[in-house]
Parts: structure tokens; C-alpha cells; sequence
């Protein structure tokens, strides 16, 4: 019986060794997924300038890979390569749905990791009665601080403080999208809780699984193009066929992102939302809501009364509404009536996505009034993206398109040609939507102009990102108002996405343009540039919403401040521009 049950055991040992990934398995996707930034990566000499890492340098990382002994070993060097980039857009990523969370949220106030939500079904308040505000000191006995250090690989965020808000996230949610060593958390885990009364209490919390952890191994074969996620990533046609080069090179937002972190109590609170972050203490501090009261409501805005002026308020969540033309015809009416009942207006985009650059430019000929300078980009010269764009633009000769997106295809087909040609990893810089970068404001079916022309403050944060970023440029490179809260990301280019291999089975996402501002500028610690890569977008007043006050007051102090900017800012201009 004995001699049973070994041999029973050697052949499940067998089995669990034959299904790893082979050595020339994982040397394969590896060396694939290198090969995808070395022919597609637009950031290449940008990151190699910044941070000293040669994408391009791989056989340190082969090295590596050829050590491992395990397939999630594997997993976790491919999401360091790609992590080395400190590139929002570009992270490496695995088809899994596990997520393990300890039932709270954490994210850094005041430069600690603060509890900021909890899940009471999770952790009663007779057992756990730790609450928000509370800071978290350690998780199974390794301090927050190691934790945030080995968590900001699986963190996206252009700059250090993004990355490790974004990284606080993983302290108590492990999503193994993400994290490949996720389901090896066990069903408890014991954390360590700083009390605001100052006392230090432990406690064992449940750690609640959902989700069927990955399997790895090799696959049979390699999956068929209907089933491999690179086409349901990468951003539809909103037109005509023809339109589908230039709809994918004008994304810049999140994508492919785990349900964990655009989701609360998981992840960053009201990150995308329609609703402001502070939210509770918009509405008590005499707002009147227009838009936000329905489920269909994409912005969110209002006024409120101060002293004798009235404020405008609107919040863009994202850049990626299901139907462009009738947002536009909404922000339109709002704008319409902000002009007519209200002394100046503040467009919120803090916690703002992304997505579609050509709607957040079109946002922006909304709010100013005079001509400006479109977000330029240096697109990734392929010979295959020559081609898509040499097709699409023949395409859309023969089926009669607008004069602008010939043009628009004839420009950036020009400019990938001659780059090419000349060996160069990037082109000049070209407009992505429209034929030229000088933008006139928005008008009207008679040609009137419909810009607001009051004074703006425009409020951002280390989550404003992508098409956030380039809003946020253009609106300050035209001089067009203010500047209110923390720096943007940085997440200053266009993207995409493509799978990593037949056998991982993993997903990347991949920047394939650079965002270039009208003229360079000179900022700490970064070379004089006009990229916003990484270098993001540097507010005039600067106000931090990420302190323990804010998160104890639902925001109060925040929107103190930044309508008491409002308000001497219009008494400083005057109610018109």
C-alpha cells in the first residue's frame, strides 16, 4: 500500500512539473514581450535619459528568467522589465480574476497609509472596531513601508507620488492581474493599527478570496486572434472603418485596469466617478446641482453663492464618454447657462482617466475662447503603423471623408514615412486631431463663438492623467486661467495594448506617442523638455487634498480652499475676460 501511494505521488509530482512553463517556453514570451517595446515603445530614449534603463539591454533579464523556477517567478520578472519603464501606460498583466482583499482601503494622507474605507460586513465593529483615519503600521509583520517598496512594481503612476498611492492599494487588495504571488496569501492575516488616540492594537482579519487563482503551464497552442484580449482592449471605431488608425493613436487613458483599482472600497476612491471625491461637503457648502441627480448623467455640475458671486462648477470624470457628440451638446448647454449666471467657473478634473484625446481637445475650444495650441504628439514610427496609416488614408479617399481627416491621414503618414526612412525611433511632432495644431474655439451653426470667456480655475491632482494630462497642458499653455491642487501624473503619451505571448497568455500596455507641449519648460529635477511624461503639469496654486483633515472632513478644508481661490481670483480679474 505504502509503494502505492509513492508512486501515486510521483506521478502527480510529474504532472505538477509537466505542466510549468518549459525554459525555451518562457525564454520565448520573455524575449517576445521585449521585442513588442523595442518595435513599438515611443518613450525609448525619454526613459533611457530620466532613468538610465535601456529597454533594449535583455539578456541580464534572460539571464534571470532562465533561473526561475516556478511560472508566477516568471510572471513577476516580466511585470519588473516592464515596471523599470515608470510608464502609466505600460504595464505587464495576466488573465486572472483572483482577488484577495482584508475587507479595508488604504491610501497616503499626510505621507502615511491612512484607512480610508472599510467593508463592516467584512469586519464588524464589535470585532475590528479600527476605523477611518486610523493608520496602518504593518501586514503579517512587514512594516507599510517594506510593503510600499515591494508593491511599487505592480503600481502604475508617471511620478514617485502617484506610484505610491497606487501602491497602497495592494497593502490590503491583492489582485493576481496584477500581482502574480497574490493567491499565496493565506485566509488570515494579521495587521498592525495605529488608533488616532494614539494606541498601537493588532488584530487577525479575514481575508476574503474571490475569483479562481491563474493556471499556469504551457497552452497547446497558441490562442486564435477571436479569443486573445488585444482586440477587445484596444479602443473601437467610432465611425467608419477608415477611421480606425486614427481612433486607436488618439487614446490616452487606463486601460486594461482590474475592477481592484477603479473600483472602491477596493481601490482609489471615485477615481474615474462622476462624482467629486468630496462630494458630501460640495453639497453643504451652498452648491445647487444641475447635473449628477440621474443614472445617465456623465458630468457633474452646479453652482454655488459667495458673497455676491456665483460660481460655476463642473466635473469631467474621464475623457471616455459612450457618445462624444452628445456630451459635447450637453457641456455645451452647461456652458451656455454658466455664461449667462455666473461670474467664473471651475472644471474639475482631479481623479480624472483619460481616454479620448480629440474629446478632451474639444472640451477645451469649450473653455477657451480665443485660438490655442492642440497637444502635439512624436508617434512611434513602425513600418506596420506606415501601413495601417498609408491604407486607412487610401480607405478614406475612396469613401468621401471630410477634407480634415484626409488631411489629418496624409500629415501623420508623412511624418511616420520620413521618420522611418531616416532610422528615427519617433516623428516631428503632429497633430492628432485635427490638420493643424492652432485650435479655434468652439462655435456655433452660425459661426458664433460658444467658449465660456469668464475667469476658469481648473482643478488638478496626481491622478489627472493621459488625456487629463494634455487638457491640463493646454489649458495652462494658453494661459487660459488657473491651475488648482497637486501636479498631474504624468502620463503624457497615447496607448494601446498587445498580448505578450502564446504560452503566459499575458497583456501590456504599450505608449506609443509622446505628448508635446507648445513650448519646453524648465522643472526640478527634470531635463528643460516639453513632454509631460513623468514631468506631468504643475499647478499655480498648489493645495494637497490628500491629508488627514480632508479625509476626516469629507473634503471640507479642500473646498474651502478652492473657492476662496475662486473668489479672489474673480475679484482680482473681474466677472469677464
Amino acid at each position: 500500500m505504502k509503494k502505492l501511494a509513492s508512486i501515486a505521488f510521483l506521478l502527480t509530482a510529474s504532472v505538477a512539473w509537466g505542466q510549468r512553463l518549459t525554459a525555451d517556453q518562457k525564454a520565448a514570451d520573455f524575449k517576445y514581450l521585449a521585442s513588442l517595446y523595442a518595435a513599438q515603445y515611443a518613450p525609448y530614449d525619454w526613459k533611457k535619459q530620466l532613468f538610465g534603463f535601456d529597454a533594449f539591454k535583455t539578456q541580464p533579464w534572460l539571464d534571470r528568467v532562465a533561473k526561475t523556477t516556478t511560472d508566477l517567478d516568471f510572471y513577476d520578472i516580466c511585470v519588473e522589465f516592464v515596471a523599470s519603464l515608470k510608464d502609466t501606460h505600460a504595464r505587464f498583466t495576466l488573465p486572472s480574476d483572483f482577488v484577495a482583499t482584508l475587507g479595508f482601503a488604504t491610501d497616503i494622507y499626510d505621507g502615511v497609509a491612512l484607512i480610508e474605507g472599510l467593508n463592516r460586513t467584512q469586519l464588524p465593529i464589535r470585532d475590528f472596531p479600527f476605523t477611518t483615519g486610523d493608520q496602518l503600521l504593518s501586514v503579517d509583520g512587514k512594516s507599510v513601508e517594506q510593503l510600499l517598496a515591494e508593491y511599487s512594481k505592480y503600481a502604475w503612476g508617471g511620478n514617485p507620488i502617484s506610484n505610491k498611492r497606487n501602491a497602497a492599494i495592494y497593502l490590503t487588495t491583492r489582485a493576481q492581474s496584477v500581482i502574480p504571488h497574490a493567491p499565496s496569501i493565506g485566509d488570515t492575516a494579521v495587521v498592525e493599527i495605529k488608533r488616532q488616540n494614539g494606541n498601537v492594537e493588532t488584530y487577525t482579519v479575514p481575508v476574503v478570496k474571490s475569483g479562481t487563482p491563474l493556471e499556469v503551464g504551457p497552452v497547446p497552442s497558441p490562442k486564435t486572434a477571436a479569443t486573445r484580449k488585444t482586440a477587445l482592449a484596444r479602443p473601437a471605431a467610432t465611425g467608419p472603418e477608415y477611421m480606425r488608425a486614427l481612433d486607436e493613436i488618439s487614446h490616452s487613458g487606463l486601460l486594461n485596469e482590474p475592477e481592484s483599482i477603479l473600483n472602491p472600497p477596493n481601490g482609489l476612491l471615485n477615481l474615474g466617478s462622476r462624482n467629486p471625491v468630496f462630494l458630501n461637503s460640495l453639497v453643504s457648502s451652498g452648491f445647487t446641482r444641475r447635473l449628477g441627480g440621474a443614472a445617465a448623467d456623465f458630468f457633474y455640475s452646479g453652482t454655488f453663492k459667495r458673497d455676491e458671486l456665483t460660481i460655476g462648477y463642473i466635473r469631467i470624470p474621464t475623457y471616455s464618454p459612450a457618445s462624444q457628440a452628445a456630451q459635447l451638446r450637453i457641456l455645451e448647454t452647461e456652458i451656455a447657462f454658466f455664461t449667462a449666471n455666473t461670474d467664473g467657473l471651475i472644471v474639475d478634473q482631479m481623479r480624472n482617466t483619460g481616454g479620448l484625446l480629440c474629446f478632451g481637445e474639444e472640451v477645451i475650444r469649450r473653455l477657451v475662447p480665443y485660438p490655442f495650441t492642440g497637444t502635439g504628439f512624436q508617434v512611434r514610427a513602425t513600418w506596420g503603423r506606415l501601413l495601417g496609416f498609408y491604407s486607412n488614408m487610401i480607405l478614406a479617399k475612396s469613401q468621401g471623408a471630410a477634407t480634415d481627416v484626409i488631411e489629418r491621414y496624409e500629415n501623420i503618414y508623412k511624418e511616420i514615412s520620413t521618420a522611418n526612412a531616416a532610422g528615427r525611433l519617433v516623428t516631428n511632432t503632429v497633430p492628432l486631431c485635427s490638420s493643424t495644431q492652432l485650435r479655434d474655439p468652439a462655435t456655433d451653426a452660425n459661426g458664433v463663438n460658444i467658449a465660456y470667456r469668464k475667469p476658469i480655475m481648473m482643478l488638478v491632482d496626481e491622478f489627472t492623467l493621459s488625456a487629463g494630462d494634455s487638457a491640463a497642458s493646454m489649458f495652462q499653455d494658453a494661459r487660459r486661467g488657473i491651475l488648482f491642487g497637486q501636479r498631474t501624473m504624468g502620463a503624457g503619451g497615447n496607448n494601446t495594448g498587445f498580448d505578450t505571448g502564446a504560452f503566459t497568455e499575458g497583456f501590456t500596455g504599450m505608449t506609443v506617442g509622446l505628448q508635446v507641449r507648445q513650448a519646453p519648460r524648465g522643472t526640478p529635477g527634470y531635463p528643460y523638455t516639453a513632454y509631460s511624461e513623468n514631468v506631468g503639469i504643475r499647478p499655480e496654486v498648489l493645495d494637497d487634498y490628500m491629508t488627514k483633515d480632508n479625509l476626516l472632513q469629507s473634503g471640507a478644508p479642500f473646498v474651502h480652499d478652492f473657492l476662496e481661490a475662486m473668489y479672489a481670483y474673480i475679484k482680482q480679474t473681474g466677472s469677464t475676460n
